[in-house]
């Protein structure tokens, strides 16, 4: 990676999210299970659990990604977030009923907000435009490397016989490495507005209109997006074992890892619209087969299918980004990036609590189609705007 002359920045932040997924991704597949069998919360608990915690990352990505570009430290705001996220992750392990792992999840996401939207800025503004495809790229796929070597570190654990709620604990070891390596590796704030300058107004009217039409899209997309908790309920209820739960979701990182830098870098290319097409229509296709698999419960299509949609979603991932850094003006590139996740965070509360319920009183398949039917229409819809505002869709 290094060969990529990328900044030290990219790189340290890159090798932090590298860490900290391995930390959090020990936990995150076995979350729904430790919900429902250990804790006896039903489907529409764990959407609960999962949308409460990314509304809650969601506001604070606002107010941090604002602080930045009042003059805030970017790297105190990135160390205290990751800081509260490994001190109360590890404790979940500890929890006696599904309150408790609501209010840890809420501390673990809490930290998530308060890093996401400085990370995001300081990585923008580290590199050129024509480059800054590659850089999101790059860091998502050490994020989603550390996602593979989490889960395989619980299965090594579970296949030990370690409790599944120590599991949890164990995850504070590569959260101690991730301060560490903020602490030490990471340089001062860079590319970044200087501290005083003249913030402009919070306005909708005053963003780029891709932006806007950005950040909607991805605000909608969050609302009917299938949180990946769920395709673990859904492959385990067609017969994948709890024990394999974690290499199934060390392989879906895995997928993640080997999609996002190429696609992230091929936006640098042919633009950041038409790789968001792509991406979003994978999606949409992968849903639809979800919704009509329900006769079939093979398990290479369970796999395969759970394979496809990790792919899909990070297909985008780092093109979203991307475009947020190219339109933003580095006054303002803070305030986009947290008014990004926020509007998407805030839309996967309503969004993974309905997809919960319509699967407990109609069935996983409608909940998979219901997704793809929104999915579809908004995918309609950015197309038009973005021809609208003169990009090649």
């Amino acid at each position: 990676m290094f060969r990529l002359g990328l900044p030290r920045t990219v790189i340290i932040l890159g090798l932090v999210s590298f860490l900290n997924d391995a930390a959090s991704e020990m936990i995150t597949p076995l979350l729904p299970i430790f919900l429902t069998a250990a804790l006896g919360a039903g489907p529409a608990i764990v959407g609960l659990v999962e949308g409460v915690a990314e509304a809650t990352a969601s506001l604070l990505k606002l107010v941090s990604g604002r602080l930045v570009d009042r003059g805030w430290r970017a790297k105190r705001l990135v160390l205290g977030g990751y800081g509260v996220s490994n001190l109360a992750r590890p404790l979940i392990g500890l929890a006696l009923g599904w309150p408790w792992v609501l209010l840890l999840r809420f501390l673990d996401r809490l930290g998530k907000g308060l890093r996401t939207a400085p990370r995001d800025a300081l990585i923008a503004g580290a590199v050129e435009e024509h480059r800054r495809g590659l850089a999101f790229g790059v860091h998502r796929a050490l994020d989603h490397a550390g996602a593979v070597v989490g889960p395989l570190m619980a299965f090594g654990l579970l296949s030990a016989g370690v409790p599944l709620g120590e599991v949890f604990l164990w995850s504070v070891i590569p959260g101690l490495l991730v301060i560490l390596l903020l602490v030490f590796g990471l340089p001062r704030d860079a590319g970044l507005a200087l501290p005083g300058a003249p913030v402009p107004p919070l306005r909708w009217s005053l963003l780029d209109r891709r932006l806007r039409g950005l950040i909607l899209a991805a605000g909608t997309l969050a609302l009917v997006a299938v949180p990946e908790v769920f395709l673990v309920l859904w492959a385990h209820d067609r017969g994948l074992e709890v024990q394999w739960v974690p290499l199934l979701w060390a392989a879906a990182s895995a997928v993640k890892m080997l999609v996002v830098a190429p696609m992230s870098a091929l936006s640098d290319r042919w633009g950041r619209v038409p790789t968001l097409a792509i991406g979003w229509s994978l999606r949409l296709a992968v849903l639809i087969v979800l919704a009509l698999s329900g006769l079939d419960s093979s398990m290479p299509l369970t796999l395969g299918l759970f394979l496809a949609y990790a792919a899909a979603l990070a297909s985008t991932e780092g093109a979203e980004r991307a475009l947020i850094g190219d339109r933003a003006p580095i006054e303002v590139r803070g305030t986009a990036f947290g008014l990004y996740h926020m509007v998407s965070g805030l839309a996967a509360l309503p969004g993974a609590v309905l997809f919960g319920v319509i699967w407990e009183v109609v069935g996983a398949s409608a909940a998979f189609g219901v997704a793809a039917l929104v999915s579809a229409v908004t995918l309609g819809l950015f197309v038009r705007r973005a021809r609208q505002a003169g990009d090649r869709p």
